[in-house]
Formats: C-alpha cells, sequence, structure tokens
C-alpha cells in the first residue's frame, strides 16, 4: 500500500468540480499537489490555501512545459477536460484539441518520472446498452463527440503508458452529485427548486440510474492510488459509481421527500438529449479488485443530499 505523506501528485483540473475535492484529499493526506490552472481561470477560490498546494498557470497542452518547474512527480491526475456544455459537447474539433492536450500530459507524466498516471473518463462511452449494464470489458459504441473522444484518448493513452511502463486507470465516473456540481444537474436543480416551493420539470424518469456523493467519487481516486503499488504497471478502464442503482423516479421522490414535500414534481415534460432516458447499471468490480476488496462507498444517498440541503 502506497504511503500518501510527500508523494507529489500534478493536477489539472483541479479547480473543477471532482478535481477540487481530490486535490483537498490528496492534501489532507499530506501530499504535495501541483495544479496547473487555466490562467483565465475564475474559479481558484475552489482550491484550498495550503502550503502544499503550488497553482502553476498554464493550460493542459502547456504541461511538458511546465516539467522544469515541477521537476519530479509520483502521479498525473489529468481531469480538465473542455467543451463539456451542450454548445460544445458535439463539437469534433474541439473534442479533437482535449485528445491532443491530453497526449501532452502523458508526455509530461513520463518526463516527470511518474508512476501512475490517472485521467476522468465518463459513463458516456459506453453510449447505448440493451439493458444498462456497464462493465469495463464491454465493447463502448459512444452517442456524442464527447464520448467518442473520451474512447478515444483511453484507448492511446493505454497503449502508451503499457510502453512507457506507467500504471494507467482510466476513471468513468458516473453520476456524482455534491456542493459545487453544475447547477443545471438533476440533483443541483431538485435541491435548489423544491424548498423554494418550485415546480421542477422532468423526463418520465423510468429508467435506471446511479448517483455517488462526491466525497466518495473523491476518496476512490484516492484510494485507487494507496493500493497502486500492488497492481504495477496495469492498464485499464475503473468505473467510479455508487453500488445504489434504482429507477430514477424513486431517487426523485426521495430528495423531495427530503426537501419535506415542499415543490411540484412535473414528470414528462423535460425535453431529453440526444441519447434519450437510457437506463445506467454499473458493474463496480474493478475498483474492488484494485483496491484488494477494500472499497466500500461511505456516504448514502439520503446523507449525501442531506448534506446539499445543508
Amino acid at each position: 500500500m502506497t504511503e500518501l505523506s510527500g508523494k507529489q501528485i500534478v493536477m489539472t483540473g483541479a479547480t473543477g468540480f471532482i478535481g477540487s475535492h481530490v486535490a483537498k484529499r490528496f492534501l489532507d493526506e499530506g501530499a504535495e499537489v501541483y495544479c496547473l490552472v487555466r490562467p483565465e481561470s475564475q474559479k481558484t477560490d475552489c482550491l484550498p490555501v495550503h502550503e502544499h498546494l503550488h497553482r502553476i498557470p498554464a493550460q493542459m497542452d502547456e504541461a511538458v512545459e511546465c516539467v522544469p518547474q515541477i521537476g519530479h512527480a509520483d502521479a498525473f491526475l489529468h481531469f480538465a477536460w473542455r467543451g463539456v456544455n451542450r454548445q460544445e459537447i458535439d463539437s469534433p474539433e474541439v473534442q479533437k484539441l482535449n485528445i491532443d492536450g491530453s497526449l501532452r500530459c502523458i508526455e509530461a507524466a513520463k518526463l516527470l518520472g511518474c508512476q501512475v498516471f490517472m485521467d476522468a473518463g465518463s459513463r458516456v462511452e459506453y453510449g447505448i446498452t440493451s439493458d444498462g449494464t456497464m462493465e469495463e470489458s464491454m465493447e463502448c459504441h459512444p452517442v456524442n463527440e464527447y464520448g467518442k473522444a473520451k474512447l478515444a484518448f483511453f484507448k492511446q493513452a493505454k497503449e502508451l503508458c503499457r510502453e512507457m511502463q506507467m500504471t494507467y486507470y482510466h476513471l468513468r465516473f458516473f453520476s456524482v452529485y455534491g456542493k459545487g456540481d453544475h447547477p443545471w444537474s438533476i440533483i443541483s436543480t431538485l435541491t435548489r427548486e423544491l424548498p423554494e416551493g418550485k415546480t421542477v420539470s422532468l423526463s418520465a424518469c423510468r429508467h435506471r440510474w446511479n448517483f455517488m456523493d462526491i466525497a466518495d467519487a473523491s476518496r476512490a481516486v484516492v484510494e485507487l492510488y494507496r493500493y497502486s503499488d500492488g497492481h504495477r504497471g496495469e492498464c485499464c478502464a475503473v468505473n467510479v459509481a455508487s453500488e445504489d442503482t434504482r429507477v430514477l423516479r424513486d431517487f426523485v421522490e426521495e430528495i423531495h421527500s427530503l426537501c419535506g414535500g415542499r415543490g411540484k414534481l412535473e414528470y414528462g415534460s423535460f425535453v431529453q438529449a440526444k441519447e434519450g432516458a437510457l437506463s445506467i447499471c454499473p458493474v463496480n468490480e474493478t475498483i474492488k479488485r484494485l483496491t484488494d476488496g477494500t472499497w466500500k462507498e461511505q456516504v448514502s444517498f439520503a446523507e449525501g443530499i442531506r448534506r446539499m440541503l445543508e
């Protein structure tokens, strides 16, 4: 098991929702964290003030140029990605820039002497499956350009990291929620608007879904790194998801109840994205194997929602 105190961790996307929580966890464990932050970023207040946190103004495309400033690192966590909004998510040009910049991060990781490279993948890489089951070994058929780009990078990165003898985990996050999430996400919307007595427009919510609290998602990243010494040289995708998969309406009704029944749920009035109402049923055996059977989430859905409502 890897001792985290004193480890040198390089990150991109550390001002993002998941990245900021991951950075804080590594700092709490005693690691030195070097964050590549876009010079024009307005979100630097997401990062804690900490003596072991080092901000480096740079785009992910400039990771190689940052190597002399950092010197050496043990792991590179690449969570930056442009064009996740609806305007750019289907732009081949924007997504190609993401792939090119991400490949530069792998190059930087090798120059820094990193033993481990992790990046943020996504459940959308799986595309449409017959029953919603999503397991890392299955063939993927992403629908949008964002999912296609994430999958294309994973395939290239897996081969490169094998050649470089770096352990590589492509973290396929499912629906992570918590304070700091996008304001338009379903949980952000429900926990914001229901307590105010507003009506929330929803899909029919008949498909199966999976939600994971940000505290568990960020801890999963740290635990995967903690146990990575025992899986040296392994290169694979890893689902990062909850064990709690249910019909979406069940989650929605639980939130409504936790909001004291305030507000109104309007089912069937929300226009779906082009993928439609897909069920997602992640299989979580890989993360358990890579943490030697120790992985177990700690935050129940009800507890996570209570934290959102505080």
